[in-house]
């Protein structure tokens, strides 16, 4: 390799910070950016992974010292879930600062270089992964009574375990997004990855409830990585043309985990007396992904790529003037002629690094305080999940009580939710379509070519937030012996489509609202959604027992009622309202 042919002109690859996702889960997944603009489409495709997930990663406005990354989950969430966007820019001259061969894919050093096959493969495994954390929050519902003969606890103890896994996944990527700016995203998913795995083996040799009980909060807290980091993993081996389906696949892996999590461990503790065979299956599972992500995922963060490419140039020339977007070139160091003994290098003392993770925790409630639009909408999806969460203690009630179901009949109860949830991602392309009708009509309008406002991301949380109602009342007002148990399972899968069709809107909404700080709003997000998650379970029985499962169901429905009008309000006035932001661009 020459030096000349490392350059690529006034061209290079610029990144924007990952958010959680999502996940539900993601997350995700609150880098601190380092580069000067974001591609919302990109940004937009990885916002709907998160679920899950959900992170606290922040954006460019909000540092420049260290790499920046890309994702949404998210992913979803950022998920990360995570808020990843990438564009190519036009920064000010540099002859020695090293980017791709043109948009990448020619660039063997390039993970959008990978061949095809390999980047669904990377794709199926972080998703995977994604997919057993949050099962993992909900398979553990599924020992509740066995565990309870067995260390002589309440119920409400057994629900803590639910909650503070999830409480974990809240807390994780605060820590983890900001540490994979600074070393990538493989060396991140291998230690926590693999702290999760330990976590999981005294759950299964447990003597007694508390050991549970902290091994569930550090087990969620190492698992929400991919929650946080892993949307960006996507967006990285992907064109901004090619990402939709990748990321959608992503996305709906943190979404349908809790769904699928009570069906596994119904059919094994329906199927064997020995309650800890739950943990053992997971840790199975768990080692099977490690090992694939040893083996098949490689670094795919394109700064610290960058800086290997910068590297390796300099040792080839010898000329320390080659440096990558996000190094500090040291002092001494010559760009216009000569080099210097010392080569650039990248920020990754303690300083840089607690600062990143400090940013992470206030961005994000400043938005929940000063943003009505960021706070509504949070609330909105954070309701949401938490009825999803709740439903891990409603529905042993409904159709084991009601309906006589066992407890793998249970599992399979769940499945509706989860067929709903997958229902609303196949509906993309659809409000894709819509959307670009209507930047079509305000082109023509306007004069303005691929003109678009964030408000047209809201008419699928206008649909979905009719929905999530509509089928609350029907499960609540169905679940009698004298009516067919498919009715109340029809209604959760109503909730699930308009579930899903509120979380995607609203993530991507939050990332085109506010650009400068996507990752911070994502991370707001994920961190209430997850905190909602964490209180519904623990008064979910109580309240079921007190009111009886209709009305039981019936105000958490009438609280999704009141959340309605958002997405309408906001997709009439959200310009208006963007106009007066300190936070959004008009």
């Amino acid at each position: 390799m020459t030096a000349p042919s490392t350059r690529v002109g006034t061209r290079h690859i610029q990144y924007m910070p990952d958010t959680m996702a999502s996940h539900p889960g993601s997350a995700a997944d609150s880098n601190v950016a380092a580069t000067d603009a974001t591609t919302r489409d990109s940004s937009d495709q990885v916002a709907n992974f998160s679920a899950t997930a959900e992170n606290g990663r922040q954006d460019d406005k909000e540092s420049r010292s260290i790499p920046a990354d890309s994702s949404d989950m998210s992913n979803a969430s950022d998920g990360s879930g995570e808020t990843t966007a990438a564009e190519e820019g036009n920064p000010p001259e540099d002859a020695f600062l090293v980017g791709w061969d043109g948009d990448g894919s020619t660039d063997p050093m390039c993970p959008r270089s990978i061949a095809k096959g390999r980047k669904w493969a990377i794709v199926v495994i972080v998703s995977a992964a994604s997919f057993c954390v949050t099962g993992a929050s909900s398979i553990y519902t599924s020992v509740y009574a066995a565990m309870e003969a067995e260390f002589g606890n309440t119920r409400i103890i057994s629900t803590l375990g639910l909650s503070l896994f999830v409480l974990g996944l809240a807390l994780g990527p605060m820590l983890f997004g900001p540490l994979s700016e600074f070393y990538g995203r493989r060396p991140i998913y291998l230690v926590a990855w693999t702290v999760y795995l330990i976590w999981i083996i005294p759950q299964a040799v447990a003597p007694n409830i508390a050991t549970v009980l902290a091994c569930r909060f550090l087990d969620g807290f190492a698992g929400s990585t991919f929650l946080a980091v892993s949307g960006g993993t996507v967006s990285d081996l992907f064109s901004r043309e090619e990402l939709q389906w990748p990321m959608a696949v992503f996305s709906v892996a943190p979404f349908t985990g809790p769904c699928i999590g009570p069906l596994i461990g119904g059919f094994i503790n329906q199927n064997t007396p020995i309650w800890r065979w739950t943990f053992y299956v997971l840790l199975i599972w768990t080692f099977v992904i490690e090992v694939a992500i040893v083996s098949f995922v490689p670094e795919t963060f394109h700064p610290v790529l960058l800086r290997k490419k910068a590297k390796k140039i300099r040792q080839e020339t010898g000329d320390n003037r080659w440096h990558a977007p996000t190094e500090q070139i040291r002092d001494g160091n010559d760009k216009d002629g000569g080099s210097s003994s010392s080569p650039p290098h990248a920020p990754t003392d303690f300083r840089s690094v607690s600062h990143a993770i400090g940013l992470s925790l206030q961005r994000p409630i400043q938005l929940l305080i000063f943003e009505p639009m960021c706070i509504c909408l949070c609330t909105f999806t954070a309701i949401l999940l938490g009825i999803l969460y709740l439903f891990f203690g409603a529905f042993p009630l409904v159709f084991g009580t009601v309906y006589g179901f066992t407890l793998d009949q249970i599992g399979l109860s769940f499945l509706g939710m989860g067929i709903g949830l997958i229902m609303g991602t196949l509906t993309d392309p659809i409000w894709a379509k819509v959307r670009a009708g209507l930047s079509r009509k305000l082109s023509a309008e306007t004069g303005v070519e691929g003109a678009s406002e964030p408000e047209f991301r809201l008419p699928p949380a206008m649909l979905g937030s009719l929905c999530v109602p509509t089928g609350l009342f029907i499960f609540a007002w169905t679940s009698i012996p004298s009516v067919h148990w498919i009715v109340p399972m029809l209604g959760s899968l109503i909730f699930g489509f308009g579930t899903c069709l509120v979380f995607t809107s609203v993530f991507t909404f939050l990332v085109d609202a506010y650009p400068d700080y996507a990752a911070s709003a994502m991370a707001a997000n994920t961190f209430s959604r997850c905190l909602f998650a964490t209180a519904f379970p623990l008064f979910g029985t109580q309240m079921y027992h007190a009111l009886g499962i209709q009305w039981a169901s019936s105000l958490v429905a009438f609280l999704t009622l009141a959340m309605v009008p958002f997405p309408f309000l906001f997709f009439k006035y959200g310009k208006q309202l963007r106009q007066r932001s300190r936070f959004a661009r008009a």
